[in-house]
């Protein structure tokens, strides 16, 4: 079934269902002009936005319509997570080309409406349209947190200690299995692609970082540890120090690296969309927070180096080899 068969209104109809999974502060949905709804007393409200683009951030043959989804709202809600914020409120606004099925879309809705479920997310509205040739989501994703609790880019210190909350890399590689067309069902690729497909937003972590009291800034890594630790570098004026061993790397990615001759620390380093959280927290208080977090999760915090006076980023390998690193991740502009 096509868009043309049921029009823009019979669409949104038979998407609105099951997107109201929080009543509280909610006072207008979807079905008017506009959404209304108010925020915690004393918070502040984040606003982020993200755009997908066929042919630019994913191929619509390579992916289904779920994953595309969970894909468009995590992505968001990352950057939520970033800030150490609650993610509340979301909004969808899609161009169809006319090849692409009613079903197709369903999918891409059922994809967000779990995952906004598992975070208490509303969907509250958005647009529809039409488009001459690709596929274009862009969600927005409104957040509230206390104001002294949010953390941003600038604040890192020199002395902090660098963590990030997972393994880098793995979406790189899935990414690269998936635009070469390479077969294989073996476990470790699927999970390489699944990396890449169904990125995890660490919304909870985020949180538990913002309010444990000695972190000082925050980033989610889109774009490459090289990249968005550069951010967080250049908004505080300092310069960071990483250990090339204590990189977190998954099995998944070594066995990958290995069968395609890949360094997989410098994969990793390179890596964009991996959607882990990089914070810096300060010295005294690194251990007991990272313990608490490894507590509070099941899963370590990892310590991969720390903040600097230097201005620069520098990577330091088992042999004591240091090298400057230039920022190498994603760049929409730069291809």
């Amino acid at each position: 079934m096509n868009l043309k068969d049921i029009g823009e209104f019979g669409l949104i109809k038979k998407l609105s269902g099951g997107c109201l999974v929080r009543k509280n502060h909610v006072i207008k949905g979807i079905g008017d002009d506009a959404a209304v709804f108010a925020h915690p007393a004393g918070e502040v409200v984040l606003v982020t936005t993200d755009m997908m683009v066929e042919r630019v951030h994913f191929l619509r043959n390579a992916t289904s319509g779920y994953n595309l989804g969970y894909k468009s709202l995590a992505v968001n809600l990352s950057d939520i997570a970033a800030m150490g914020a609650s993610a509340r409120e979301a909004f969808i606004s899609i161009a169809i080309p006319e090849n692409c099925s009613i079903e197709f879309i369903e999918d891409i809705y059922d994809g967000m409406k779990q995952l906004a479920a598992i975070f208490n997310v509303n969907l509250l509205g958005g647009d529809t349209t039409g488009s001459q040739r690709d596929l274009v989501i862009n969600v927005v994703v409104v957040g509230s947190a206390p104001k002294e609790e949010i953390l941003y880019r600038s604040g890192a210190k020199k002395g902090d200690v660098i963590f990030c909350t997972g393994s880098l890399g793995d979406s790189r590689a899935g990414s690269h299995l998936i635009l070469n067309e390479i077969k294989g069902d073996s476990e470790p690729f699927k999970g390489l692609k699944n990396a890449h497909l169904i990125p995890k937003p660490y919304l909870r972590e985020g949180k538990f970082l913002a309010r444990c009291g000695g972190a000082n800034s925050a980033i989610d890594i889109s774009d490459g540890l090289s990249s968005d630790l550069g951010h967080i570098l250049e908004q505080s004026r300092v310069g960071a120090h990483i250990y090339a061993e204590k990189i977190p790397l998954s099995e998944n990615l070594k066995i990958f690296c290995r069968r395609f001759n890949f360094d997989p620390v410098r994969y990793a380093v390179a890596g964009g969309e991996d959607y882990t959280l990089l914070v810096t927290i300060a010295r005294d208080q690194a251990k007991k927070i990272a313990e608490k977090y490894h507590e509070t999760f099941k899963n370590p915090l990892f310590e991969i180096g720390e903040i600097t006076d230097s201005n620069q980023l520098e990577l330091e390998f088992s042999d004591e080899k240091k090298e400057m690193i230039t920022p190498t991740g994603w760049d929409h502009f730069k291809k």
